[in-house]
């Protein structure tokens, strides 16, 4: 399983939410370029950056600094947050991020992600389908979580035949360190097999690593509050 410690950035700066609330911030004072040096010291191979301040404006906002760290990185990134055009994809995949993922946009204009996928490669675009249980349905969420979109997990992933990685977020799990949905991930495996499904929110122990049976896993906060250091996650998903 690959791990991709997660780093959010708001105003330049790594932050972390809870349950994706822009009001339960808290901020870290790490420097962005340090921080995936860390990460890549420690082993990781991969790093999952977004743009928080993008996702919830709907536009890009760190993008420029985004593809400078990009640049210089010495392990692959992934970036979210803030992608509406495919403009933006190809500025960020020309800078030297590995993988650009997409979220809001494949609710609202699930032909344009059709043409990234066809454009860039099902290994450049990853689908982020972030879902808030409504009567047990899986719905998908968007505009940084703000907004129910009345469709569902399943329905979503439908639309994009060429897919293959997706993050998957319980969003009441998100920055709680409760531990991950793993009923929801099991049910995501077996319906969605063509899918190479990324476990994102609510990682907290090492054992949560160990349990997940998905291709990957985002970690955020249980890393940034040192519940476990990164080489000890890794080993985890080795």
């Amino acid at each position: 399983m690959i791990l991709y410690p997660a780093m959010d950035l708001m105003d330049g700066a790594p932050v972390r939410l809870e349950q994706g609330d822009f009001d339960a911030r808290t901020d870290y004072g790490a420097d962005p370029a340090a921080t995936l040096a860390g990460f890549a010291e420690a082993g990781a191979q991969w790093a999952h950056v977004v743009d928080l301040d993008g996702a919830r404006a709907k536009e890009p906002r760190q993008h420029v600094l985004i593809r400078t760290l990009a640049k210089d990185a010495a392990l692959k990134l992934q970036v979210a947050g803030g992608f509406r055009s495919i403009e933006d994809v190809r500025a960020m995949l020309d800078a030297g991020a590995a993988r650009v993922v997409i979220g809001s946009l494949a609710i609202r204009e699930p032909r344009s992600v059709n043409r990234m996928l066809d454009l860039f490669g099902p290994d450049e675009i990853a689908l982020a389908l972030d879902v808030k249980l409504i009567d047990g349905e899986p719905i998908v969420v968007t505009a940084g979580w703000t907004e129910t979109s009345g469709v569902t997990l399943w329905d979503a992933a439908a639309r994009f035949p060429a897919g293959r990685h997706l993050l998957l977020t319980d969003v009441g799990r998100d920055g709680m360190l409760q531990g991950p949905n793993f009923e929801l991930l099991a049910e995501a495996g077996k319906r969605l097999p063509s899918w190479k499904i990324q476990a994102s929110g609510g990682v907290a122990t090492l054992d949560d690593l160990r349990a997940l049976a998905t291709d990957g896993a985002v970690v955020g906060k249980a890393l940034w509050e040192g519940r476990f250091g990164l080489s000890e996650a890794l080993d985890a998903c080795a």
